[in-house]
């Protein structure tokens, strides 16, 4: 049962310090409230500061539709695919294509350019500088020479403009750091150029401002833009939408950049489209020329013969035999027309190795057609290429390739469809020879006229023909559409999307906690003294006596009820405790690890809680090398000059009873102090005579309180310990470096030091070392105090 009951009451403790522990790591933590709150604090305003002067940043968007590009034939789309594309999927890959012409440096440049973005004005603040549109500075920047705007020198060139009146402004290299006054309008000269700065508008409410002008190579500004505008096509995958996104400063400066934008992709594809108009309406012409120079010799013949030969109407008889041969002329028209159009292709083929081909002619073929158009855009898209990139890039090669491959091809499909039609011709042509036989009897006259009408109708139809293939082109010119639709023209977010005040702000909350607490923790890391009776328990292993409060109390009072009087009066329970209640005097040594852990403190006002209990007491301050007693008791000038310790043990001529002040400044205790500072302490204390004042004062005291020197700088204590019932270690908090643990630890293995309790001295309690004074100390003091965990956080420490 008692076994039982044991179990039960360690585990209730062992959970019950298990919660303990947790609590006082948060008290340690909550010591430190202020850090946490001036952190928080320090956070706030500087991310409230930060919000305010960080120039807000607003989202540009805009969306566009690209149009389907309309062919001659209705399988051209799909030959086109194959032969551009090979065979992959047309329309994301024809969308990736028009996105790379879209951030090509060629249209960013032209864009740029043209609104001078790559000169830049702010408003100089007294924190920070505030973008402004161009269209709303006061000022203009012009440069006098448009050549200079491509000037690698103009890069990274920064002015202020002090506005001092209607006419006059401070212009401020800051490059340079030369200061100048100049007029609105003066010419001003410098490395990249020469410029002037105009006002723009009236500047009566700007005069005495300042605004800054930053100079930006055209290249810079490029590559700024290609980072930061995005443009990525529609989530849907055979969607043709392209969506636009830009963030920047200035919502209507991303606006402007990124409608003109829009506007010069469609201007350089409806340009890629005129040429190709252009060339078909050039070669229309030339034919145009050569076939009408041709009408009028066939004209002029016709009109010499009949005028050689008299005729003057076509006969019956004529006409007769002429009619079995109507549709076998017109296949004869028919296929000369189609052998002209072949020769004349085959001559703007071989003209030229890249250039444009007519397309739509009027040849039969539509495969042939196909190819025209094919080749075309190829050609389109290798011109289109070279703005961006060499004629040795891969993809240009690449095209040139695919280019050859179709001139190959179209070659193949002309000399197949001209051998055909001319095999066609040669057909129709013996038909035509086979009725002539029948028509001999005709007059020569009449034949010789026949074969000269026919060569002006082919002429003419021929003729007929390119007139209307030219007046069709025009329309098609004319009425070319646009290859781009608008969705969205530009238009920005209204709400800035940075800085995001709410995340700033949480985040510098969340800093203001994470960095006092990273501070306590490395302080408390990189801390290796003693904190706790735990640190010592767990290191040395011996007895805790008890544990005295952090204090500005020398010495306690009678009838003291402080927390500090309190925690002597249990270290007095716990002495009588280890000493088994004896009721037998008692010799008690005091003593440290090195100076200044409060060894003396603690011998002073055990002394006086002795004294509070009715018992005698004579303390002896046998630290004979430094002496404190006389120190702490205050007496130090009106008995330094009395004989001690040192003197007793150098003189045998000297009494106990002549060293021992009886009762000093009204204390209820006698004191031997330590004398004189001796030059050999060690040999005095191994004299033996140190023992006669022991075994004096137990014989005439209930306590015999003896401070010893440290253990750990000298053998003093040591040397005297065999004359103690109980040797009090004293340990001072936050002060011993918990390695010099080791030395009581190997004393009390060694059992070197009698019946050895430690002492923890200088506890800070505040910090969360201990369960607070309301649970242990000063009863009397705490009672009506909140000690609860929460009066801890918002009490006054």
């Amino acid at each position: 049962m008692s076994k039982n009951k044991n179990k039960v009451e360690d585990q209730y403790f062992d959970e019950s310090e298990e919660t303990i522990n947790i609590r006082q790591i948060l008290e340690q933590y909550l010591y430190y409230w202020k850090w946490f709150v001036f952190g928080v604090i320090i956070s706030l305003i500087i991310a409230f500061l930060y919000v305010k002067y960080t120039q807000k940043q607003y989202q540009v968007s805009a969306k566009i539709l690209l149009n389907e590009k309309e062919s001659s034939t209705g399988e051209l789309a799909g030959l086109m695919d194959q032969a551009m594309l090979g065979g992959g999927s047309g329309g994301s890959a024809e969308v990736g294509d028009q996105i790379d012409v879209l951030k090509s440096r060629r249209l960013l440049t032209k864009v740029i350019q043209k609104n001078n973005f790559n000169i830049q004005y702010f408003s100089v603040g007294r924190v920070a500088e505030i973008q402004l549109q161009q269209e709303k500075s006061p000022i203009k920047f012009i440069l006098l020479n448009e050549n200079d705007k491509a000037n690698e020198s103009l890069d990274n060139n920064s002015f202020i403009v002090s506005i001092l009146s209607n006419t006059k402004f401070k212009l401020e290299n800051k490059k340079t750091s030369v200061i100048k006054e100049y007029s609105f309008g003066q010419k001003i000269t410098e490395d990249f150029g020469s410029f002037i700065i105009s006002p723009n508008g009236s500047l009566g409410k700007h005069i005495g401002f300042e605004y800054q002008i930053n100079l930006n190579s055209i290249d810079r500004i490029v590559n700024a833009y290609q980072n930061s505008l995005s443009i990525s096509p529609n989530t849907e995958k055979s969607s043709k939408i392209i969506n636009f996104s830009l963030v920047g400063p200035v919502p209507d400066i991303s606006k402007k950049l990124i409608n003109d934008l829009i506007t010069t992709y469609n201007e350089d594809l409806v340009s890629d489209n005129h040429k190709l108009t252009e060339a078909t309406s050039k070669f229309i012409d030339d034919r145009l020329q050569i076939v009408t120079n041709d009408l009028r010799g066939v004209d002029k013949n016709l009109e010499r013969y009949k005028v050689q030969n008299n005729i003057t109407d076509v006969t019956s008889e004529a006409n007769i035999f002429l009619e079995s041969a109507a549709d076998n002329e017109k296949k004869l028209l028919e296929s000369s027309t189609q052998l002209q159009l072949v020769d004349y292709m085959n001559s703007a083929l071989n003209s030229s190795k890249t250039d444009l081909l007519p397309s739509n002619i009027g040849l039969e073929d539509k495969s042939i057609s196909a190819e025209i158009s094919s080749y075309n855009e190829l050609v389109l898209a290798k011109e289109d290429m070279l703005k961006s990139v060499t004629k040795d890039h891969p993809n240009a090669i690449k095209l040139q390739e695919q280019i050859n491959d179709v001139k190959r091809n179209l070659k193949n499909s002309l000399r197949l469809y001209r051998n055909n039609t001319q095999t066609m011709l040669n057909s129709v042509q013996s038909k035509q020879n086979q009725i002539a036989s029948r028509i001999q009897k005709v007059p020569s006259q009449e034949r010789g006229f026949r074969d000269i009408s026919r060569q002006q109708q082919i002429v003419e139809a021929l003729y007929l023909f390119l007139l209307q293939k030219r007046e069709e082109n025009e329309i098609k010119a004319a009425a070319t559409p646009d290859n781009i639709k608008v969705i969205d023209y530009a238009y920005d977010s209204k709400i800035p999307v940075s800085p995001k005040k709410s995340i700033i702000l949480l985040g510098a909350l969340i800093l203001g906690l994470v960095i006092p607490f990273i501070c306590i923790y490395i302080y408390k890391l990189l801390n290796n003294n003693v904190n706790s009776k735990e640190d010592v328990e767990d290191a040395v292993g011996a007895p805790i006596a008890g544990q005295v409060p952090k204090s500005d109390i020398s010495i306690i009072e009678q009838n003291d009820n402080s927390s500090v009087a309190e925690a002597f009066r249990i270290l007095r329970t716990n002495m009588n405790f280890l000493l088994k209640n004896s009721t037998d005097p008692q010799s008690i040594y005091i003593t440290s690890t090195t100076s200044g852990e409060g060894k003396t403190f603690i011998s002073t006002n055990l002394a006086q809680i002795l004294t509070m209990s009715g018992k005698s007491v004579l303390l002896i301050g046998a630290d004979i090398r430094s002496p404190k007693v006389l120190d702490y008791l205050g007496i130090t000038d009106q008995y330094r000059h009395k004989y001690g310790v040192t003197e007793y043990l150098i003189s045998n001529d000297i009494n106990i009873s002549d060293i021992i002040i009886k009762n000093p400044a009204d204390y209820k205790f006698d004191v031997i102090y330590s004398g004189q500072v001796a030059p050999n302490p060690s040999e005095l204390l191994m004299n033996g005579r140190f023992d006669d004042i022991v075994k004096y004062g137990k014989a005439n005291y209930d306590y015999v309180l003896i401070d010893t020197a440290p253990v750990s700088l000298v053998t003093d204590t040591l040397l005297i310990s065999d004359s103690a019932d109980i040797t009090m270690y004293v340990v001072r908090a936050n002060y011993l470096d918990k390695r010099m643990l080791a030395i009581p630890k190997e004393l009390y293995q060694d059992n070197r030091l009698k019946n050895m309790a430690m002492v923890v001295n200088d506890v800070d309690f505040t910090k969360g070392y201990g369960y607070g004074y309301g649970y242990g100390y000063g009863y009397g003091e705490n009672h009506n105090k909140g000690n609860s965990f929460f009066s801890k956080l918002f009490g006054k420490k």
